[in-house]
């Protein structure tokens, strides 16, 4: 695919590769990692507005940056507009540059109370969020779905209303929500959306390859694509993708990671992250099935490295 620099809003990105908002994951340190390994801009976990607006003190944990992240950029979740608006606009935002908004989350709790994929149901809704959001004076920009059903697929009309109502730019997951993560995305929903608006397109879903993102592109005429779960599994997949010459290994970036976390978090966060990470990164690493019930009964930081020592370099004698 063309590697290319991507303009959103009155902000220019280094590259059309980005890294998607995943809950759980996409904490401080791993959006510090992607970058550096290629992407061109990556999101925080998905932030629930009703969480933040009664202060909660764990979602108020997930918008943690630092001046090394040059572009920010961060996910709101929420189903009413003026709630919506008004933490768009508040101080939690403050460092940010850039705020999306989620219209594209199938899991059922979040479908169930309006949120997410649900204001695919109600697009009077959900342009009146994006209008509000925009007053912050922030980029804007909104990750969606190709629908709620397979039998009305509606990209290009929910584009159109995003760009109308002054979105900067969307994000559309190839699928619509009742597929949930899994089957072939609708790459003629992107192109559809794509002819219609002027705001950048990114493509998302089903990519867990160099081949699958160009396919992505070539079938979609989408402006860039979105690196979602294949990134915990394989972080190089945006060196690959940007041919950007990366001299380390995944022991090394995980060593990094344990160092950089520890730094700005405690403990207890810096081991339950990591342990879910390197859970992934395993899963493309032969004869390492036998290593994970040890990850995960490590109970401090030394044990943690030790373990690790033996998943990525199983073939020495560890001590």
């Amino acid at each position: 695919m063309e590697i290319k620099e991507l303009k959103i809003g009155n902000i220019i990105i280094p590259c059309n590769v980005l890294m998607a908002p995943l809950a759980g994951y996409t904490c401080y340190p791993f959006r510090i990692l992607c970058s550096e390994l290629g992407a061109g801009l990556c999101y925080t976990e998905m932030v629930n507005c009703n969480s933040l607006r009664y202060k909660d003190k764990a979602t108020q944990k997930l918008l943690f940056t630092t001046a090394e992240e040059k572009v920010k950029a961060t996910q709101l979740v929420g189903s009413d507009p003026r709630i919506m608006e008004k933490m768009a606009r508040s101080n939690y935002f403050e460092e940010f540059d850039i705020i999306d908004i989620n219209m594209g989350c199938p899991v059922p709790n979040l479908f169930k109370s309006g949120q997410g994929s649900a204001l695919l149901g109600d697009l009077k809704k959900a342009s009146s969020i994006i209008k509000g959001c925009k007053k912050s004076g922030k980029i804007i920009t909104v990750k969606i779905r190709v629908g709620i059903r397979e039998d009305k697929m509606i990209s290009a009309e929910v584009a159109k209303m995003c760009e109308d109502s002054g979105a900067d730019m969307i994000t559309i997951h190839g699928r619509s929500r009742n597929m949930m993560y899994s089957g072939t995305p609708y790459f003629d929903q992107i192109e559809q959306a794509k002819s219609v608006v002027r705001i950048p397109v990114i493509a998302n879903g089903g990519i867990f390859s160099v081949p699958d993102a160009e396919k992505m592109m070539n079938l979609t005429g989408a402006d860039g694509v979105m690196i979602a779960r294949y990134a915990l599994e394989n972080p190089f997949i945006f060196s690959e993708l940007t041919h950007k010459e990366i001299q380390k290994n995944k022991y090394t970036i995980i060593s990094e990671q344990i160092d950089l976390t520890s730094k700005h978090y405690d403990e207890t966060f810096t081991l339950s992250y990591i342990k879910r990470l390197v859970s992934f990164c395993m899963r493309t690493e032969k004869g390492t099935k036998k290593y994970k019930q040890e990850l995960y009964k490590s109970g401090n930081i030394s044990e943690l490295e030790y373990i690790i020592r033996k998943i990525f370099y199983k073939e020495r004698e560890i001590d």
